[in-house]
Protein backbone atom coordinates (compact mmCIF):
# COMPACT_ATOMS: atom_id res chain seq x y z
CA UNK A 1 0.00 0.00 0.00
CA UNK A 2 1.37 3.38 -1.22
CA UNK A 3 1.52 5.78 1.87
CA UNK A 4 0.02 9.68 0.98
CA UNK A 5 1.66 12.25 2.74
CA UNK A 6 0.92 16.39 2.35
CA UNK A 7 4.04 18.32 1.05
CA UNK A 8 6.40 19.22 3.39
CA UNK A 9 7.62 22.48 3.32
CA UNK A 10 11.39 21.30 3.07
CA UNK A 11 10.61 19.11 0.00
CA UNK A 12 10.78 20.04 -3.51
CA UNK A 13 8.28 18.92 -5.44
CA UNK A 14 5.93 19.30 -8.64
CA UNK A 15 3.77 21.33 -6.03
CA UNK A 16 5.34 25.21 -4.59
CA UNK A 17 6.67 23.96 -1.56
CA UNK A 18 6.81 26.70 1.82
CA UNK A 19 10.56 27.11 0.75
CA UNK A 20 9.92 28.07 -2.78
CA UNK A 21 7.21 30.73 -1.73
CA UNK A 22 9.34 32.16 1.14
CA UNK A 23 12.34 32.27 -1.33
CA UNK A 24 10.12 34.36 -3.93
CA UNK A 25 8.84 36.57 -0.83
CA UNK A 26 12.58 37.53 0.17
CA UNK A 27 12.93 38.24 -3.99
CA UNK A 28 10.45 40.69 -3.90
CA UNK A 29 11.48 41.82 -0.13
CA UNK A 30 14.82 42.23 -1.75
CA UNK A 31 13.53 44.25 -5.06
CA UNK A 32 11.52 46.28 -3.51
CA UNK A 33 14.68 47.33 -0.74
CA UNK A 34 17.18 47.57 -3.69
CA UNK A 35 14.45 50.08 -5.79
CA UNK A 36 14.33 51.87 -2.48
CA UNK A 37 18.27 51.87 -1.86
CA UNK A 38 18.60 53.35 -5.73
CA UNK A 39 16.09 56.00 -4.81
CA UNK A 40 18.09 56.87 -2.10
CA UNK A 41 21.13 57.00 -3.62
CA UNK A 42 19.22 59.08 -6.74
CA UNK A 43 18.09 61.38 -3.82
CA UNK A 44 21.70 61.55 -2.33
CA UNK A 45 23.28 62.50 -5.78
CA UNK A 46 20.92 65.27 -6.73
CA UNK A 47 21.07 67.16 -3.48
CA UNK A 48 24.73 66.77 -4.04
CA UNK A 49 24.67 68.48 -7.26
CA UNK A 50 22.60 71.26 -5.96
CA UNK A 51 24.82 71.91 -3.27
CA UNK A 52 27.99 72.07 -5.75
CA UNK A 53 25.67 74.03 -8.25
CA UNK A 54 25.58 76.46 -5.65
CA UNK A 55 29.20 76.86 -5.44
CA UNK A 56 29.93 77.58 -9.10
CA UNK A 57 31.13 80.94 -9.86
CA UNK A 58 29.98 82.27 -13.15
CA UNK A 59 31.92 84.95 -14.59
CA UNK A 60 30.65 88.10 -15.64
CA UNK A 61 29.57 89.14 -18.84
CA UNK A 62 32.55 91.82 -19.80
CA UNK A 63 34.06 88.44 -19.51
CA UNK A 64 32.56 86.26 -21.77
CA UNK A 65 32.67 88.91 -24.43
CA UNK A 66 36.19 89.28 -23.86
CA UNK A 67 37.47 85.88 -23.82
CA UNK A 68 34.68 84.76 -26.76
CA UNK A 69 36.91 87.93 -28.47
CA UNK A 70 40.10 85.72 -27.77
CA UNK A 71 38.86 82.83 -29.22
CA UNK A 72 37.89 83.87 -32.46
CA UNK A 73 40.91 86.24 -33.06
CA UNK A 74 43.32 83.10 -32.47
CA UNK A 75 41.06 80.58 -34.38
CA UNK A 76 41.28 83.15 -37.44
CA UNK A 77 44.81 83.40 -37.24
CA UNK A 78 45.18 79.12 -36.66
CA UNK A 79 43.18 79.03 -40.03
CA UNK A 80 45.42 81.54 -42.06
CA UNK A 81 48.41 79.91 -40.57
CA UNK A 82 47.00 76.58 -41.89
CA UNK A 83 46.26 77.94 -45.65
CA UNK A 84 49.42 79.59 -45.67
CA UNK A 85 51.18 76.19 -44.86
CA UNK A 86 48.45 74.21 -47.43
CA UNK A 87 49.50 76.82 -50.13
CA UNK A 88 52.76 76.96 -49.84
CA UNK A 89 53.28 72.78 -49.68
CA UNK A 90 50.89 73.17 -52.92
CA UNK A 91 53.47 75.60 -54.54
CA UNK A 92 56.52 73.06 -53.65
CA UNK A 93 54.88 69.84 -54.32
CA UNK A 94 53.97 71.52 -57.97
CA UNK A 95 57.59 71.88 -58.63
CA UNK A 96 57.70 67.86 -58.61
CA UNK A 97 55.39 67.67 -60.53
CA UNK A 98 56.15 66.13 -63.96
CA UNK A 99 53.99 66.53 -67.21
Amino acid sequence: MVERRSPKPDVEGSSPSGRDLNQKEENMANQTKENIDVKEAVKAYLKSVKLEWGKITWPGKQQVIVETIYVIIITAVFTIGVLALDRIFELILGMFHLK
